[in-house]
């Protein structure tokens, strides 16, 4: 079983400020009506740096298993930065998730990826989620969602959509 080690309270305090900077009110995690995340880099003049997710997802059961691995090729490091994990349906009302992460809505879970060096690797993320009921099939978004304020010119490999068929077999990206 995948597990992720992070430090206790710091996924609150990047989230929250994360929406207090944005002005998102409720708990669905979107800012304005676009629902795109605001504080992504482009038009930052913070530092650069490309953050990639690779990893895989399986579905079986009404239970969703994400497991990543959050990696920076630069050309800076970042102290910290927070993955979305968005689905096509919605999540049981109770959730066990890792330390790190919280969930933003009835479809939405985020999570701090930790210091991500430059070309090194972050976290290992593994979350356990339950489906609200049963479905053949689940779309799984993987974005992220605030980096610092650092730009991010290759966004191919940070945003990933994939199909999780109800076999319980694991699907890579």
């Amino acid at each position: 079983m995948e597990v992720v080690a992070v430090r206790r309270g710091a996924v609150r305090s990047v989230v929250v400020a994360g929406l207090l900077v944005l002005g998102v009110t409720g708990a669905s995690g979107v800012s304005g009506a676009s629902g795109a995340p605001a504080v992504f880099g482009k038009g930052r003049s913070g530092p650069e740096a490309d953050v990639a997710y690779h990893g895989r997802v399986s579905l079986e059961r009404g239970r969703l298993r994400v497991w990543l691995v959050p990696q920076n090729e630069g050309p800076a490091g970042l102290p910290n930065a927070t993955l979305r994990v968005r689905l096509s349906a919605d999540l049981a009302d109770r959730q066990e998730l890792a330390e790190g992460c919280v969930r933003a809505g009835l479809r939405e879970v985020m999570c701090e990826t930790g210091a991500l060096p430059l070309h090194g690797r972050g976290r290992h993320i593994g979350l356990l989620l339950a489906l609200k009921e049963p479905v053949p099939e689940v779309v799984v978004r993987i974005d992220t969602w605030w980096n610092g304020g650092a730009s991010d010119r290759d966004l191919s490999n940070n945003q990933h959509a994939v199909l999780a068929l109800d076999t319980g077999d694991a699907y890579a990206f």
